[in-house]
């Protein structure tokens, strides 16, 4: 990173396309320097190109996050480049649509690997120069599906419930220091997701989507406010509470039905 600006440096993960790419623009705008990750090199260099033609400084590492060792292979080339993270935003996940039984267990357990313990080891790594600093922001992309069981979709939900509860636990452990956590918990997406989950035949994305550059700006404006949860949309705060006034068994019954998969119209 050969220059800095006022507001930092900060890594984005699950940059190249979405509400990843979405918060690129948004630090861009707003004069950070960027780290771009994301395994689709092609697509990352593209977003890349079109935030540099604005004269914004980006530097990009192509990366897969369900390989074990990228996590440690990023912080150490920033580390090599002397690049302090001032903001970090876990946003690389995906889901995946079906019964568990007959799932691919290679697919699934990758998915715990990205969801989880990626986010979770970035986090590990880049946190202390962080709490050493007094300042630093860390930024969660979780989902309004980590409230909540979701059969045909239950890893993904159990992977964003991790998210929402660490996102939270790791925030009260940083009162005081200057670092704060937020946990963006977004309801359906306007993003390439659906159709790469399997889930776009279901009532959950029938419904009106949210743009992925309003979920963006909610959670990049309730990031520098250092809030703890971020929820966009009215009808996915109004889920949140229903989901803790409601019978758990209501809850579930009404999720398995919304997750199901609707016969094609083709």
């Amino acid at each position: 990173m050969n220059a800095t600006t006022t507001r930092g440096t900060a890594l984005v993960t699950g940059a190249s396309v979405g509400i990843g790419r979405d918060l690129a623009r948004l630090f861009a705008a707003d004069g950070y320097s960027l780290v771009l990750v994301a395994r689709d090199v092609a697509a990352l260099e593209a977003v890349a190109r079109e935030l540099r033609e604005k004269r914004v400084n980006v530097d990009v590492i192509p990366a897969d996050l369900s390989d074990p060792t990228s996590p440690q292979k990023i912080f150490d080339a920033l580390h090599a480049s002397r690049t302090h993270i001032d903001v970090l935003v876990n946003n690389a996940g995906f889901g995946w649509h079906g019964s568990y039984a007959s799932a691919n267990l290679d697919r699934e357990l990758a998915m715990i690997h990205v969801n989880i313990t990626a986010l979770a080891h970035l986090t590990r790594l880049f946190l202390p120069a962080m709490v050493a600093k007094g300042n630093g922001r860390i930024l969660n992309v979780a989902s309004v599906a980590g409230f909540l069981p979701g059969p045909y979709v239950a890893v993904y939900y159990a992977t964003k419930a991790f998210v929402v509860s660490f996102s939270q636990a790791i925030a009260a452990e940083l009162e005081g220091t200057g670092v704060t956590v937020t946990a963006l918990c977004p309801g359906p997406t306007a993003t390439e997701f659906h159709k790469r989950a399997k889930v776009a035949n279901t009532a959950v994305f029938q419904a009106n989507l949210m743009s992925s550059r309003s979920v963006a700006l909610a959670g990049y404006q309730g990031m520098q406010k250092g809030r703890r949860i971020v929820v966009p949309g009215f009808k996915n705060k109004l889920l949140t509470i229903a989901v803790r006034l409601l019978p758990r068994g209501v809850i579930l019954r009404t999720s398995k039905r919304l997750n199901a998969a609707r016969p094609s119209t083709e």
